[in-house]
């Protein structure tokens, strides 16, 4: 879930992610580092709208680039769907696809019982 740090945007919602205010960012740059280490997206913000987004450098960056790594991070926070990561990630959505699976990451994430229930009314 995104953590709001001194800001009620609500436009930016992703698990393992922070909103930063630029005051934040300069009364708690300390907070935005230990995210970054903890592998948190950032987004700060100017008067309440998104100027800056604050990718960890990690080594999912450095092996996937920041497109991939970024359309990741968004995806895996339930922010895109697959076709838009795919997009920023500029890759065809087959490719991301084999992206996540690569990276052990599931393509949809349905609690066990939903399934059931899906397969029980499919028979």
């Amino acid at each position: 879930m995104l953590r709001f740090v001194g800001t009620s945007l609500s436009l930016f919602r992703c698990k393992d992610s922070t909103v930063f205010s630029v005051r934040d960012l300069r009364l708690r740059s300390g907070e935005l580092m230990k995210d970054a280490e903890l592998g948190r997206l950032a987004l700060i913000t100017k008067h309440g709208r998104p100027a800056i987004l604050a990718l960890p450098f990690d080594r999912r960056l450095l092996d996937q680039g920041v497109h991939r790594s970024l359309a990741v991070s968004l995806f895996e926070g339930g922010h895109l769907t697959p076709a838009q990561a795919a997009k920023i990630a500029g890759v065809s959505l087959d490719d991301f696809i084999d992206l996540l699976g690569s990276l052990g990451l599931p393509v949809v994430d349905y609690p066990a019982e939903d399934i059931t229930e899906e397969l029980d009314a499919a028979s």
